[in-house]
């Protein structure tokens, strides 16, 4: 299988990924189906929270979660220490190239950055090698395995690009393509419908409101996007408009987002608190509808 197909086999499994709730941050807690199925064994599953994890065999030797003193969990292969983190939890084994993987994930714990991926392995007639996946410090894009290489394709958000990784055991982990976040062609004004929306950011797969808020923010839609992505479902405006809030994930209170969409009169509304008694917003205040400005009071409980 050619380098190409494989890259699109790995983003026709992530694909699923764009339409998922981003205040889920769904790589960080559904795994993608296998580019080529490499089922592992049913006692391989991950174990619950609260589950005390067994030692896992693995090319002769074992895997070991262990707990310190400060809560922190120690993964080691036959006592040497591979990785340490707040949350360390066992994935699966895997075959890559005819070698047996392990994978599992640590993390910081919390609800919104899910864990990095831990990737170890064996080399022939070598000791365990390991190497540690994450995306932007806030965890591994899930992993898509084939025969001969395990992707992790990026969840991007509004007006990002990012890099798709790929690991094989022979050459470790290389950058195996760039991404950038893409509306769904051909979509308009008509073809919103918030009631299919899990979080607000799923209004930019809409290619109207993609470039509508590209043309207001410019450079701050990455910005702006992310401190929606921690937030639920939408509320409406007595004239039909929709809106909700968010907030970035761990910080939340304190560049928290609004966004608002506007399909009868094809218009966006986007504000961001900031250290300013008034929150950052586009377009201005000033030109925003009354019941826009009532809904952001609503939102950020703020005077006006």
């Amino acid at each position: 299988m050619g380098l190409l197909t494989r890259l699109s086999a790995a983003a026709l499994v992530s694909a699923s990924l764009c339409g998922m709730a981003m205040a889920q941050q769904a790589p960080a807690t559904t795994e993608a189906p296998a580019a080529t199925a490499n089922p592992a064994p049913a006692d391989n599953a991950a174990p619950d929270a609260g589950d005390k994890q067994a030692p896992i065999p693995f090319e002769g030797g074992s895997f070991t979660v262990t707990e310190t003193p400060d809560s922190d969990k120690i993964l080691a292969f036959d006592g040497k220490e591979v990785a340490r983190n707040y949350d360390v939890f066992f994935d699966k084994i895997v075959k890559v190239g005819g070698i047996n993987v392990a994978l599992f994930a640590a993390g910081p714990g919390g609800n919104q950055c899910g864990p990095d991926t831990v990737i170890a392995w064996k080399p022939e007639g070598g000791t365990l090698q390991s190497v540690t996946v994450d995306q932007n410090d806030c965890g591994a894009p899930p992993t898509s395995v084939a025969d001969d290489a395990l992707y992790f394709v990026p969840y991007l958000l509004p007006g990002d690009s990012g890099d798709a990784l790929k690991w094989t055991p022979q050459d470790g982990l290389l950058i195996a393509g760039r991404l950038s976040y893409t509306p769904q062609p051909n979509t308009g004004w008509g073809d919103i419908d918030a009631s299919k929306y899990q979080n607000i950011i799923d209004a930019f797969h809409n290619e109207a409101v993609y470039k509508a808020a590209e043309k207001l923010l410019g450079d701050k839609m990455s910005d702006v996007a992310t401190s929606l992505l921690v937030g639920g479902g939408t509320e409406k405006t007595p004239s039909g408009a929709f809106y909700a809030t968010g907030c970035v994930p761990h910080a939340c209170g304190g560049s928290d987002g609004f966004m608002a969409v506007d399909a009868n009169n094809k218009a966006l509304y986007f504000a961001q608190q900031s250290d300013k008694p008034e929150p950052n917003a586009w377009p201005p205040l000033t030109e925003w509808p009354n019941e826009m400005k009532d809904a952001l009071k609503k939102a950020f409980e703020q005077p006006q």
